[in-house]
Order: structure tokens, then sequence, then C-alpha cells
């Protein structure tokens, strides 16, 4: 009971801040799922575990996410388009790849998108957060191609690769911040759908606890949604830098 009680609380926290910034969740996850149990004395997790579970999550995480963002204005049917194709490519080939990875390696990738995502949140964003969905534009083929980038990462750590979305959104292709969360939902939910059939091919997913956090992730992610449409477009984007920050400082701290 003690160790469904902690992955419960790890899925809803988790699920919560993936709905209100539009991340999969797994930038929380990873680092929860391999910290935290230890701590009570429970049976660790190994890298290659965490990234099969937090696949099923991050999938159950940003669907039910995006549900909540439906009926909304800031769903991007373009962008979600093309870096949905390119995400999804890159997802399957790096599922593949991480069954030939050892531990420390999978961590150090993990440990290296976050960093990358960290940076990038500190590149000058484009003003303005109030455009209409249909006044956005951006280069498809870099879209695209940081995608399938982003994908190769993500898929390896069992990632939507949303921490790495967001900056590329932001920073990269200067889309406005709340049209960034909610198409970002819809884009990591495509891309963990790759990562976890190949997660599922190669036997790297752990069920019990993924399905516990699957619940927990219905439950919070709507309301971790509904949450960010009702805050500031700054706050968002202030907590997200915090949040890739620390969890890029966390991991590599654990690599030395």
């Amino acid at each position: 009971m003690e160790f469904i009680l902690i992955i419960f609380l790890i899925g809803i926290t988790g699920a919560f801040i993936s709905g209100m910034l539009g991340i999969g969740g797994s930038i929380i996850n990873y680092p929860m799922l391999l910290l935290i149990p230890p701590l009570f004395g429970l049976h660790g997790f190994t890298a290659h575990e965490v990234s099969g579970i937090s696949a099923i999550q991050v999938m159950a995480a940003s669907i039910a996410a995006v549900w909540s963002y439906k009926k909304g204005s800031y769903l991007h049917k373009p962008l979600i388009a093309y870096m949905g194709t390119g995400i999804l490519t890159g997802s399957l080939m790096g599922s593949f790849l991480s069954i030939y990875m050892s531990e420390n390696g999978v961590n150090m990738i993990y440990a290296l998108l976050a960093l990358i995502a960290a940076l990038m949140m500190f590149i000058p964003k484009k003003e303005g957060n109030d455009f209409k969905v249909n006044e956005v534009d951006f280069h498809k083929g870099i879209a695209v191609v940081l995608s399938i980038l982003t994908g190769i990462g993500s898929g390896i750590v069992g990632a939507g690769g949303a921490f790495l979305l967001l900056p590329i959104m932001l920073s990269v292709l200067k889309i406005p911040i709340r049209v960034t969360i909610a198409s970002s939902l819809a884009v990591t939910f495509i891309s963990s759908v790759g990562t976890t059939a190949g997660k599922m091919f190669t036997g790297q997913i752990d069920y019990f606890p993924a399905s516990i956090l699957v619940i927990a992730s219905l439950l919070a992610a709507p309301l971790g949604a509904k949450a960010g449409q009702k805050i500031s477009a700054k706050y968002l984007q202030a907590a997200l830098a915090i949040l890739i920050t620390a969890a890029a400082i966390k991991i590599w701290s654990g690599l030395f």
C-alpha cells in the first residue's frame, strides 16, 4: 500500500503540473521515480524501467490535458500536424535505440535534453501572448527537423519531449505561450504513442506502477489544464523555466 500511495502521489503531482504547463510530465516524474521510492526503503527503478513507465504516463496525461483544451482556441492544427509527424518518427527510432543503451547512457540523454531545454528558456521570446491562433505562423521545415531530433531523444528516455518542444516553440518558432502550451500537449501525445509502442515491443514497461500513474494522470491532468488557462502567461513561462532548470541541475548532479 505504501508503494501504491507513493507512486500515485508522484503521478498526481506530475500530471497536474503537466496539464498546467503543457508538458507530458516526464520532466517531473523521471527524477521522482528514480529518487523517491528508495528514500522510503522501497524497491528502486532502473533508468530503463522509469523510461517505460514514463512513456505510458505521458500518453495518459497529455491526452487528458488536450481534452480540456479542445473547446478552446489555442490548438494550432497545422503546427500539431507538422511537428506531430516529425516527433512520431523520431520517438519510434529513439525507443528502439534505447534497448541498446546502458542505464547511465539513458540518464545522460535525459540530462542533456533537460540542459538544452533549460538554456533555451532564456532565449528572448516573442512579445505578446494574445494572438488568435489563426494569426500564428511558423517555419515548417525547421519545425519538422527539430521535432524529429526531439523525438529521438524523448523516445530514448520515455518522455513525450514536451520539456524540449516548449522552448523550441517559444524561442525558435516564436509561438505565443498559450498556443504553445495547448499545441505541445497534442504533439506530446502523438510522440508518446510512438515511444510507448517501442517500449512495449522491447519489453521495457513495468505495467503495475504504470497503471497507477495512468489513473493519477487521468484525474489530475485536466485539473492542471483548467488551472493553466486561468494563470497569467508570464507566470506560466517563469514557472516552466524554473522547473526545467531545476530538473536539469538535479539530473546532472546525480551523474557526477
